[in-house]
């Protein structure tokens, strides 16, 4: 079998749909590569050829074969029932012997897998796309690395420093498990149907651990709270944190923290140290709670 007949096209993609009489859905962000080059482009930046290997929405399989033909054992979380019985035959014919178990269930809510992941490398539903990351990298902690193609807006606030105008929570939180960048643009082009918005592929690798489990959800009250009320001083903003802004200024000038700051200027250490600094069970926000794209 030719290399190229080991990936989908554009025309067996929309074969496939046909089969299913699919039509894409904007419900789960639902829309499909159908460029191999582009698939053979993400997985060569993932570096996952042996490795452990969850994919969110693989959807038609574009992605899929591309991590398989890789070398990767692919643990596919599909929520449409449809593609989720379809992608094993899909698979099984371009690829026999392909590694690949297909789970169908919500990523949002997946608490168990085939194997222990060691990367996320998925075409992410960009509605739910900074949710479905923070879910999976706090239930399995076997992830070491990460690349996912996500709407640029949302790529860029993952990627964002301290200071920058798109700096937000998302940027603070994802950054608990290890510095993210941004690895590239992605045409609009390649997917079917064309979305509306533009792309790119945001990765990270995993860094020195930061703490433990309760130290992380204590972290990620107070990002809640700074960027909750982002126009507002810090003392202002975790005042519903600490119970009041007193309390907050007490809080934050234990850890070393200017109480007139707001949440953009400060990096994940420091907001650590603030955890650290106060009490053991703050009130406020749940850390589980579902992170939105304006905060």
């Amino acid at each position: 079998m030719s290399s190229a007949a080991t990936l989908l096209g554009g025309a067996e993609i929309r074969a496939l749909a046909a089969r299913l009489d699919l039509t894409p859905t904007k419900r789960w962000g639902q829309n499909f590569v159908v460029d191999a080059n582009t698939v053979r482009r993400i997985v060569r930046t993932a570096d996952v050829s042996g490795l452990d290997v969850v994919e969110v929405g693989p959807g038609l399989g574009s992605l899929t074969l591309g991590l398989t033909e890789a070398g990767a054992r692919v643990a596919a979380v599909e929520i449409d029932p449809r593609l989720a019985e379809l992608l094993p035959e899909t698979v099984a014919r371009k690829q026999p012997g392909a590694r690949l178990e297909v789970v169908e269930h919500d990523a949002l809510t997946i608490e168990a897998l085939p194997f222990s992941p060691q990367a996320i490398v998925a075409n992410l539903p960009y509605n739910v796309s900074v949710p479905v990351l923070i879910h999976l990298l706090e239930r399995f902690p076997s992830i070491e690395r990460a690349l996912v193609m996500v709407q640029a807006e949302v790529g860029h606030r993952l990627a964002a420093k301290p200071g920058s105008k798109t700096y937000g929570s998302p940027s603070a939180k994802v950054a608990w498990w290890g510095p993210w960048a941004l690895e590239g643009d992605v045409s609009r082009q390649i997917f079917w149907p064309i979305p509306g918005v533009d792309s790119v592929l945001v990765g990270f690798r995993r860094g020195p651990s930061r703490g433990d489990e309760a130290l992380r959800k204590r972290t990620f009250r107070v990002i809640d709270g700074a960027f909750g009320q982002r126009r507002k001083m810090l003392r202002q903003a975790l005042s519903g944190v600490y119970g009041s802004s007193a309390a907050a200024t007490e809080v934050l000038e234990r850890a070393g923290v200017d109480p007139t700051l707001r949440g953009e200027a400060l990096a994940l250490d420091d907001f650590i140290r603030i955890a650290q600094a106060g009490p053991t069970a703050p009130a406020g926000a749940d850390a589980s709670a579902p992170v939105l794209l304006e905060d």
